[in-house]
């Protein structure tokens, strides 16, 4: 009797060490799996730009506000009246001195000054789709973030609607280029007082500031009567 009750007593010991000993494989396994997560999740995110965070913020609050916008258009409402209504005094104070220290057109000095100032007002002009990007971002899974080993030929096709804009936003720069950027045409019969073109530049840039002022002693200095 005491030998079987003894047999019992090992059996489940046995059996208790076999489900703890399981119990452990199953946690390695949960352990390595989140792991591996983790270590995904952070390739992603070093592949990622870095101001990656400030541009999520920016497209969460762009699309909250296009919710409100929303929601106030359906209650027929002022959104913009609605808002004055929530912003406090000092809020709304320092935002005017804001807009009115700020110059909205500050010009440029080269090509490339015009390029960058064009690319950021294309950029502020996209209204991005959040349904249609959580849904191509669960398509392409992790081709989403693409890496330097992710092949994308054939993961991503072009809307029609998405052509047409491109369309219609290039051709509305050609018709505004074709309005601005036209080549002056160069004056024969005018006096030639450089030795290069930096010196002609220079020149020109004098007479606009300095020719209403020195006009006469330049007449004067042509005619040989200077004093």
């Amino acid at each position: 009797m005491a030998s079987t009750s003894g047999t019992m007593t090992a059996s489940v010991r046995r059996e208790e060490r076999l489900n703890r000993l399981r119990e452990l494989h199953l946690r390695r396994n949960e352990a390595r799996k989140l792991n591996h997560q983790e270590v995904t999740e952070e390739d992603k995110r070093k592949n990622l730009p870095s101001n990656w965070d400030a541009q999520k913020r920016r497209l969460e609050w762009e699309l909250e506000e296009n919710i409100k916008k929303e929601q106030a258009k359906a209650a027929g409402e002022d959104y913009d009246r609605l808002k004055m209504l929530e912003t406090g005094a000092d809020v709304s104070e320092r935002l005017d001195r804001k807009k009115k220290k700020k110059n909205p057109d500050t010009g440029f000095s080269d090509f490339i000054q015009a390029t960058e100032r064009q690319y950021n007002r294309l950029v502020k002009q996209i209204k991005p789709e959040m349904d249609e990007y959580q849904i191509k971002k669960e398509e392409m899974g992790e081709a989403f973030y693409a890496t330097t080993d992710t092949i994308l030929q054939g993961l991503h096709k072009d809307t029609k609607d998405g052509i047409d804009r491109m369309v219609g936003d290039l051709e509305k720069q050609i018709e505004k280029r074709t309005k601005y950027n036209r080549r002056r045409m160069h004056n024969d019969d005018a006096d030639i007082d450089y030795i290069n073109e930096r010196n002609m530049k220079f020149n020109k840039k004098l007479e606009r500031f300095y020719g209403k002022y020195t006009s006469e002693i330049k007449q004067n200095l042509e005619r040989g009567t200077a004093v």
